[in-house]
Order: structure tokens, then sequence, then C-alpha cells
């Protein structure tokens, strides 16, 4: 059966915070009034922190609150949101193409803000709906993968001269590997679940890979690759990919739109897209990285992206290590720490989500050679 999900203009990852849509109902005129629109609306998509509706018109419009509890400044995020969204707005008319369809498009209030605050203090925003197109949770093909790739490709490249140290950082220290390393050896350290003696092994793989950890961070640092726009969550099902040709049509879920590299949304993407298996898999020979899906979406994000600088170039198959490795050591700290952060359904969850990482870790490594050739090959240079 296919993943397909309909346009969802924002989904953001896991959480048990959702309100009943009734008391939702009870306000809904008042809120769109604010928004200079009285239709009907309903909930919509499958997101678990956002609250998201749709509101049926010509054309339809996506409704939004904004999980204060996950994004504890709105008015930050949506200064992120409107300087990123402006810009892409002004590069795609540049380009000749659609900036309907291309970039998300925010409604303002009709104070001319792009969000509304309610009286009980919760904050709502709306975009204009993306008819005709479709995102997936799970990969189903390569090709997937490589138009999802030139379309973060495209994303990046839009926004190479955009002022990234402008934006708010609106998760602080998000992808900083060595904070990351830092707050593992502390979950260690302080073993509040008394878990420490089980995973040895885990906790070992982690220390041996320290070194690791400072590569990208230091690299921003001296200049040596440049701070961009980053979009801190790419995955396959934040790429709206056109329902006919399969295409990339516009990059969604921009609430973690930060400053930092390039590279953390690339290794990111593939972390998740080059995996065999799922994330949380227990039999872990069915893990292993798949190089036909790495090469795919290597090649869409490098044909996207000529701004793409040689050290970055370098990284590449790095950077997918890196965010493996860091994604798993969040794991195993939060499973030291007693399941605190991350949502789990049987408590030796995040340790199998930890070892399926690891597994992928040790598999990147393994074919470290063969990846680097692959981008050379690529790339041409």
């Amino acid at each position: 059966m296919s993943s397909v999900r309909k346009t969802e203009i924002l989904r953001i990852r896991e959480d048990d915070y959702r309100k009943d849509f009734s008391e939702m109902d009870s306000k809904f005129n008042e809120i769109l009034k604010h928004f200079a629109i009285e239709l009907e609306l309903s909930s919509y998509g499958n997101g678990h922190i956002n609250d998201t509706y749709i509101v049926h018109s010509k054309p339809d419009y996506i409704l939004q609150r904004i999980n204060k509890n996950v994004f504890t400044n709105p008015p930050a995020v949506m200064e992120n949101i409107q300087g990123v969204t402006e810009f892409l707005r002004k590069k795609i008319e540049e380009a000749g193409g659609n900036p309907e369809r291309e970039t998300l498009n925010l409604i303002y209030t009709v104070d001319g803000k792009p969000y509304y605050q309610h009286t009980d203090g919760e904050y709502y925003r709306m975009y204009k709906f993306i008819d005709h197109a479709i995102s997936y949770d799970a990969v189903e093909n390569p090709m997937q993968l490589y138009h999802a790739a030139k379309a973060f490709g495209k994303f990046q490249n839009m926004l190479a001269d955009y002022p990234a140290e402008k934006l708010h950082e609106t998760i602080v220290n998000f992808h900083n590997t060595k904070v990351r390393f830092d707050n593992f050896k502390k979950a260690v350290e302080d073993n509040l679940a008394g878990r420490r003696d089980e995973v040895a092994e885990e906790i070992q793989f982690v220390l041996d890979r320290e070194a690791d950890c400072s590569v990208i961070v230091d690299a921003l640092a001296d200049g040596s690759i440049p701070l961009r726009v980053t979009h801190n969550d790419t995955k396959l099902n934040n790429v709206m990919l056109d329902e006919k040709t399969g295409e990339g049509v516009c990059v969604i879920d921009l609430d973690t739109v930060m400053p930092g590299s390039l590279l953390y949304d690339y290794g990111d993407a593939l972390r998740f897209g080059g995996s065999s298996g799922a994330e949380d898999e227990k039999d872990l020979s069915k893990i292993w990285f798949d190089v036909e899906k790495f090469e795919a979406f290597t090649r869409g994000f490098i044909e996207a992206l000529p701004s793409i600088t040689d050290k970055e170039l370098e990284l590449l198959p790095f950077s997918i290590k890196l965010m493996t490795f860091e994604c798993g050591s969040r794991f195993l700290a939060d499973y030291l720490n007693g399941d605190t952060y991350f949502k789990t359904h049987y408590p030796t969850h995040n340790l199998d989500r930890c070892r399926t990482q690891f597994k992928l870790v040790a598999d990147i490594e393994a074919k470290m050679d063969e990846l680097n050739a692959i981008v050379h090959k690529i790339a041409g240079r």
C-alpha cells in the first residue's frame, strides 16, 4: 500500500500535544476573521505537534496552531519563515518560476502580521494550500529521493546569499555535535534510569568517535565551510512532489529553519532516506546503508546546487555518518535518562533506535571510500 498523503503544509514529528477539534471549531470563525476569511473549516493531516486545519475555499488554505510547548518563541519562528519565504518568492519570480507553488505563501492578518495571537495566548498562521502535490512518508523508489534532493538542493541554492546570521535559532544548538556529545557524557555520568551497565558496548561506540563531533562545528567556526540557511528536518515527507510528474514542487515545514551548514540537511536526509529499514528495526541484519539510494539523492542534490563548495563536497559522505551518529547518541542518552525526550512505545524502544543508527554508522564507515568516489564522479571535481 502506498504511504502517499495529500498536501499537508506543515507536519512536525511526534508529540502527544493536541486539542479537541470541537474546542477549535467553537472559535474558528473569530480566528479566520483576523485573516479576512469566513469559510468552512475542518481538521486536516497527520501532524502531531501543530494542529492543522484546511479552510475550504477557492483556493483552499491551511490554518495552523503553533505548539508553544515545542516552539517556545512563535514570533521568532514566524520572523524566520516570513524572511525566508519572501526571499524565495523573489528568487523564484526572477527565475521565471511559479512562486504560488514553489514556496510556502503566508496569508497575513488584517493588521499585516504573519500570525495571529488569540486572546487565549495561542498563535495561529495561515498558508495557501498547494494543489496537485503529494508527500510520502517512506521511500518507495530511488527516483523519489532524486526529486526530493533536487528540491532541497534548489532550496539551499536559492538561499545561498541569504544573511543566515540574521535568523533566530528556534532550537538552540540543534546540530551542535560538540554540545550533543557533552550532553551524552552527562547522561552516562548521571545514569538516571540505572541502565548504564547494560549498554556498555553502545556507550563505548559513542566515546570512540568523539573526534568526529568537532569536524563540521569547527569548519563553520573557522570559515572553511560557509554558514547557510538550513532546513533541519529534511525527511522525504517535507517535500511536496507533483502528483503527475513526480518532480519536487515545494520544500515545506520551515519551523526549524536556522543558520547552520548544508551538510546537516544533506546528512540527515540520507540518515533517513539511505537506510534499508525502519528507524527502530530490531533485526539488525535488515539494516544497511543503501548505496543506490545514496547515489540518487546525491545526484539530485549536487545537480541543483552549483554553489556547493569543494570542502562541502568533500564532507558530504562524512556528514551522513555524523548525523546518523548524532541521532543514535541522542536515542542512547534518552534511554540512559529514562526516556524523557523521545516518545517511546515499549521499554527498550530508544535502545532499539540507537542500535539501528549505530549499525548504519558502521556500514557507512565501511563504505566511505565508495561513497566518496561516487560524489567525485557526480560532481566532476
